[in-house]
């Protein structure tokens, strides 16, 4: 398995850093999730990812760590 860092960005007004985190998390539990990623590999490359939302979606809903090949 390799190791990969994802993070996305939102801008958000806030008074303090926690504000602005607990907004974030205010607005990801409710609405829909990003598509639009920044995936960093183990080696440091940098790569955007644009998520396909149905696909994400069929992903999202299967348990993968019931696949032998992850064990």
């Amino acid at each position: 398995m390799h190791r990969f860092t994802v993070t996305f960005t939102r801008e958000i007004e806030a008074d303090t850093a926690e504000e602005a985190a607990l907004l974030l998390y205010q607005e990801l539990s409710k609405g829909p999730l990003p598509d639009r990623y920044s995936v960093t590999d183990e080696t440091g490359v940098n790569m955007e990812v644009k998520l396909d939302r149905e696909k994400a979606d069929e992903f999202a809903s299967i348990d993968h760590t019931a696949d032998p090949g992850n064990w």
